[in-house]
């Protein structure tokens, strides 16, 4: 009987590489391990840095691999570092531009000197490089993008948006003044949205910016794809994917990735389970602190890998969730104050919550969301944390810091109706508010309805004759072919 590593060997080697952050290395990783399960062989791309930030979390075995599941890594050309943090987003992008394609090209000639040759590439859609190293080893490469479908079009209309004069704008009063509501009626499946809506690198006052045209290359690299991969399900962006299927070929919904793992048989699951997916050490204790808690009582505050804020703004929020008199876990990065190593919210602040507040600086969040005694989650709006949410039918408060965060939170919002929106001039008394609203008021109960019903379609679509599950093999006919 073959092993498994040479039925892998026989039906596709697939070589991936993920956008060098938490949440698209997760969601690649994911896609990854759904893959593997299909009987395809991996080989999962980190930069150095990320390879080293893993092997400090999760110990020496967390990158051992399993039959046919190797990694490799890849220099990102910036300077060394030994700390646990996300690093610059802007120094990361021209690292993926300038110092990323020869390596990732010479990993590649690397592994097609061995007997299993690389027959495709699954690649984050922010790394436009990816796509000549495929042609020049005569392999398709098929873009994953690890966010919803209203983000991906977001990014995908900045070009348009330039072209309609709508970008860049005069000066930064342009932020203020009410130009943000701009009603954008003319993106396919989209409806009537704001400026202020899309992603925020669309804010620009200089049409050199590095980001906004990072972001536009990219999306035109999108054009010429094999084929796509949106980590969403058909029944929660229905109109939109639709505009998106007749704009592209070999649109392929796949998700949400959990409910599709939780698919896999349980002893093949267990061992794709020994492969993590944090890039910090995860304080399980906290699960233990939830244990003693009453069901739906504790509100779970996490704010993502690459939010940051002032020290203003920690104590905003902070006595805003102490004086909602609600239990709450709190996720505090060591970096996410803006130019802080030391956190302090200060001795009062800590008597106050005694009993009721538990912080840590990093958790196993999927594990927290589908506790039992978690009722609410407040989040910077990232789409892991948002379809992780809905997959446990929590509801959500969103504070959108980046990117399409600003995107999902209008449709978390908006469309879905399964959460609500903090401004970003945040203030303990709107905190507070907000947080009883959802924990006890009559707003929350509604919105957790919701969620629940998002929570049974998603469900839906991840079962063997669902839709999710159904595009996940005939994504893997493509590779095996």
């Amino acid at each position: 009987m073959d092993t498994l590593e040479t039925t892998a060997k026989k039906q596709g080697h697939v070589v991936c590489i993920p956008f060098p952050f938490q949440s698209h290395i997760k969601a690649m990783l994911k896609m990854a391990k759904l893959l593997y399960s299909k009987g395809i062989s991996i080989t999962f791309v980190n930069t150095d840095y990320n390879h080293k930030r893993f092997l400090k979390s999760g110990g020496a075995q967390a990158l051992d691999g399993l039959p046919g599941f190797k990694f490799e890594s890849i220099p990102d050309g910036l300077h060394s570092s030994d700390s646990d943090v996300t690093q610059d987003i802007t120094a990361l992008c021209h690292s993926i531009l300038e110092e990323m394609p020869r390596p990732f090209q010479n990993l590649l000639t690397k592994l097609n000197t061995g007997t299993h040759q690389v027959t495709s590439i699954l690649s984050d859609g922010f790394m436009p490089f990816t796509a000549d190293a495929a042609h020049s080893h005569g392999v398709p490469a098929i873009l994953f993008w690890p966010f919803a479908a209203c983000g991906f079009m977001g990014f995908y209309q900045f070009k348009n948006a330039r072209e309609r004069g709508l970008v860049p704008f005069k000066d930064e009063s342009y932020l203020t003044n009410g130009y943000l509501d701009t009603i954008v009626d003319w993106i396919p499946g989209m409806g009537n949205i704001r400026l202020g809506d899309l992603p925020t690198q669309i804010r620009i006052m200089d049409s050199d910016d590095f980001l906004f045209n990072f972001a536009v290359e990219c999306s035109k690299r999108a054009d010429n794809a094999t084929a796509h991969v949106i980590h969403t399900f058909d029944d929660i962006e229905l109109k939109l994917l639709n505009a998106i299927s007749s704009m592209f070929k070999g649109v392929h919904t796949i998700g949400p990735q959990q409910l599709l793992l939780n698919q896999i048989p349980t002893d093949q699951e267990e061992s794709l389970r020994s492969i993590g997916y944090s890039l910090w050490e995860e304080e399980k204790t906290c699960l233990r602190w939830l244990d003693s808690k009453e069901a739906d009582s504790v509100v779970y505050v996490n704010f993502g890998s690459v939010t940051v804020m002032s020290p203003e703004q920690l104590m905003e929020f902070g006595w805003g969730l102490a004086n909602s008199n609600c239990a709450f876990l709190w996720i505090i990065r060591p970096d996410l104050i803006m130019g802080e190593s030391n956190i302090t919210l200060g001795a009062e602040f800590m008597d106050a919550i005694r009993n009721r507040g538990l912080i840590a600086s990093w958790c196993p969040q999927e594990d927290v969301l589908n506790h039992v005694s978690v009722g609410g989650f407040l989040t910077h709006g990232g789409w892991n944390s948002i379809i992780e949410s809905i997959c446990a039918g929590v509801p959500m408060l969103c504070w959108p810091f980046f990117g399409e965060q600003t995107t999902n939170c209008k449709y978390m919002c908006n469309e879905w109706e399964c959460g609500m929106e903090i401004h970003h001039d945040v203030n303990r008394d709107d905190v507070e508010k907000l947080v009883r609203l959802l924990m006890d008021g009559v707003e929350g109960k509604k919105m957790r309805n919701k969620t629940m019903q998002w929570k049974k379609m998603a469900e839906k679509a991840c079962q063997p004759d669902g839709s999710s599950s159904l595009n996940l093999d005939k994504l893997v006919l493509l590779l095996k072919n």
